[in-house]
């Protein structure tokens, strides 16, 4: 998990009780941290894309001046994601 999470005590007592709840359906430890990160990272994953989603729609019907520049902004982050990410 990033400093941010790990320094966070809610998070932690999330991932520590993913944990606890993983080892008690019988996986391992080590597994189970793993599986823990992972619903931890993509329950932010999916925060980050319903706050991006909101902030869009709010845009279209309160700003729709800026919208369009800003579904262009969006896209090009994407793309350079993906660029980065391909790059390795």
């Amino acid at each position: 998990m990033s400093m941010e999470a790990t320094s966070d005590p809610v998070r932690q007592e999330a991932f520590a009780g993913l944990i606890a709840h993983f080892i008690n359906q019988g996986h391992p430890v080590q597994y189970a941290q793993s599986m823990a990160t992972s619903v931890i990272f993509q329950t932010d994953l999916d925060l980050r894309n319903a706050q991006l989603s909101r902030l869009l729609n709010w845009l279209k019907q309160e700003h729709q001046e800026i919208y369009a520049s800003s579904l262009v902004i969006v896209e090009k982050t994407r793309e350079e994601f993906e660029h980065r990410v391909q790059e390795g």
